[in-house]
């Protein structure tokens, strides 16, 4: 679809000479997220289709703009699957606004991240200029590997137009296990369990029940449940499901939502109000209102960052802050691709 692309170069080239800042918007699903921000919306949703996929090499390549169902339909047909398990917040989320806020689903330590397996990406930068990096195979980065930076950018690094990623065959069998569990309790049980050789591929608490995910061969599968000897949960996979899609009834309401990204086995935060642990407990959320900088202290003290991921105040910072080199070195790449600060501007940072 060359004069789509054509069109979105036209676009950014006016906007640039005309000194206009632009929102880059693909299906919306994902507005709630990062800052907000004033600026023309620059609409890639039109951008979509499979560009080519290549079954036995693993390998798709896809515009950005292509919603998650259209590619997850296609990967069924061929057993295979986005390892990294895509959260869907409505039907026009797409495989774009996954990579450019970094989204993956329950099984991310286990089963790697979006950016774990983008091959390459396509894109046009603040000067209007096509740009390709990475390619359809795995050993194919020379230097640093920019295409892997677009992970989290949200979009302030350019127009991302194609998108090539590794796949995976879906596992044979898929299991959960549930049993009531303490919090604290939960947190030493999920790390020893995921520190087994196992198949593990997801691990949660919610509520007082804990919840882990076993897929793989049967015959692994089924003794690993033996030898843990947990209870069998019924339609385990509609659980994981909501939990990837933030359908259950924890993620509704409008109490701020934040996310923890620490030490596995770190203590239960001193934070009063509900809480969610995933990731064998690296990823916890928490509802409840509070101030930055007291949620960064704690987030630190537990060896890792925290976000406002959803609700509070969206013109403040949302993001963990960052140290002056990092800073320094962000807004170089940021000048590097984008140089008239066109794209998203404030959406990651106030200062970027």
């Amino acid at each position: 679809m060359p004069d789509i692309t054509k069109h979105l170069q036209q676009q950014i080239s006016e906007a640039r000479n005309q000194g206009h800042k632009l929102a880059i918007v693909g299906g919306g699903s994902k507005q709630f997220m990062g800052r907000k921000i004033n600026a023309v919306q620059l609409d890639v949703g039109g951008h979509t289709g499979i560009v080519d996929y290549q079954p036995l090499e693993l390998v798709l390549t896809v515009r950005a703009g292509t919603p998650l169902s259209e590619i997850e339909t296609a990967l069924a047909e061929k057993n295979q699957m986005l390892s990294f398990e895509p959260p869907y917040f409505g039907d026009r989320s797409t495989i774009g606004g996954t990579l450019a806020c970094n989204q993956s689903g329950p099984g991310r330590p286990w089963w790697n991240s979006v950016r774990d397996q983008v091959l390459g990406v396509n894109l046009i930068n603040g000067k209007g200029e096509k740009l390709r990096f990475g390619g359809q195979v795995m050993k194919n980065v020379a230097g640093y590997d920019v295409s892997r930076t677009q992970a989290g950018a949200m979009g302030t690094l350019g127009v991302m137009t194609e998108i090539s990623l590794k796949v995976l065959p879906r596992p044979a069998i898929t299991m959960t296990l549930s049993r009531e569990m303490e919090h604290s309790e939960a947190i030493r049980f999920m790390n020893a369990r995921a520190a087994e050789p196992k198949p593990l591929s997801g691990a949660c608490w919610l509520d007082g029940t804990l919840y882990l995910r076993l897929s793989g061969a049967h015959s692994a599968v089924e003794a690993t449940a033996k030898h843990w000897d947990i209870p069998v949960m019924t339609d385990g996979d509609t659980f994981w499901r909501r939990l990837r899609n933030q359908q259950l009834d924890f993620f509704a309401g409008e109490q701020p939502l934040w996310r923890f990204s620490i030490n596995s086995t770190a203590a239960t935060l001193p934070l009063k109000g509900s809480w969610l642990l995933d990731w064998a407990g690296s990823q916890r959320w928490y509802r409840g209102d509070s101030e930055m900088a007291t949620m960064e202290a704690l987030a630190e003290k537990a060896g890792g960052q925290v976000s406002l991921y959803r609700g509070g105040n969206r013109t403040g910072e949302v993001m963990h802050h960052q140290q002056p080199a990092l800073q320094a070195i962000q807004k170089r790449l940021k000048h590097s691709f984008d140089p008239d600060a066109l794209f998203n501007p404030g959406r990651l940072y106030s200062w970027l």
